[in-house]
């Protein structure tokens, strides 16, 4: 007698049908190859030589979670954040990387930190600002970039200085005159790009000493995803723990982060 598939039979006893757990490798990389997207622009994430070379923390992290489930990566910069989101809601991208911030997770969803960001101003150098308690003050003008981190901050927290954003980040000649020049007296950057703007501008530049705020960095994803959520957590303890992302930043030469180890920030 022929017997009938059995999922059908299974069906037939009222029991329904059955979900096969997927692979780490087909959660995280539906077409065979690990596609990710971050920050182009923050040294905290990578940077991009002039051959197209991507280094640092985040490729460290893709590379290794790709050989760890077994495909072939690729990784891409995006110009901002909203490139990020758009190109893991569209699906051009599995996986991405952002700073937490909650007006953001109304779009994706964010994993576990694996670093931790701090962030500073930047002044002129002979600025009477010495720390970050003495930016927000009449008359002091504050410059930050439209969608990143350090300008969601300021727009929100910022009462008395007065709030200039712009829609990219200038270079750093620009930086420079808009400092020295007086146009704006604080730039809020991340803390490392602020190091290397006082050293690009052979002292004319002064990153404060201090944090104004700490910050998450994390992996992303598209809404709902949580089983790509379950094993990105997983790999994250793993090399949080082993050490591989104190490695990572250690060899990218970063001053202005740190290994996260709390709950997200």
């Amino acid at each position: 007698m022929r017997r009938q598939p059995f999922l059908v039979t299974l069906a037939a006893l009222g029991l329904g049908s059955i979900a096969i757990a997927q692979s780490p490798g087909a959660v995280l990389a539906p077409t065979g190859t690990l596609r990710a997207v971050f920050l182009g622009t923050n040294p905290v994430h990578g940077r991009v030589d002039a051959v197209g070379t991507v280094t640092g923390p985040v490729p460290d992290l893709v590379r290794e979670l790709a050989r760890t489930i077994g495909v072939p990566s690729e990784i891409r910069p995006g110009a901002d954040a909203a490139a990020v989101i758009a190109a893991i809601k569209n699906h051009s991208a599995d996986i991405g990387f952002l700073a937490y911030d909650e007006t953001r997770a109304r779009e994706v969803d964010f994993g576990a930190p694996f670093i931790v960001m701090f962030n500073s101003y930047v002044v002129k150098a002979g600025s009477a600002i010495k720390a970050s308690g003495d930016v927000d003050r009449p008359g002091v003008k504050v410059a930050a970039v439209r969608g990143q981190t350090q300008e969601l901050f300021v727009s929100r927290t910022v009462k008395q200085a007065t709030v200039r954003v712009f829609d990219t980040m200038p270079p750093q000649a620009e930086v420079e005159r808009l400092l020295t020049s007086g146009e704006v007296d604080a730039f809020a950057i991340n803390r490392q790009r602020a190091l290397d703007a006082q050293a690009a501008s052979s002292s004319r530049l002064r990153a404060l000493p201090d944090s104004f705020l700490e910050v998450d960095q994390c992996f992303v994803v598209e809404k709902g995803a949580l089983a790509k959520l379950q094993a990105i957590d997983r790999f994250v303890e793993g090399v949080r723990t082993s050490g591989f992302i104190k490695a990572s930043i250690e060899r990218a030469q970063l001053t202005g982060v740190g290994v996260a180890t709390g709950p997200r920030r």
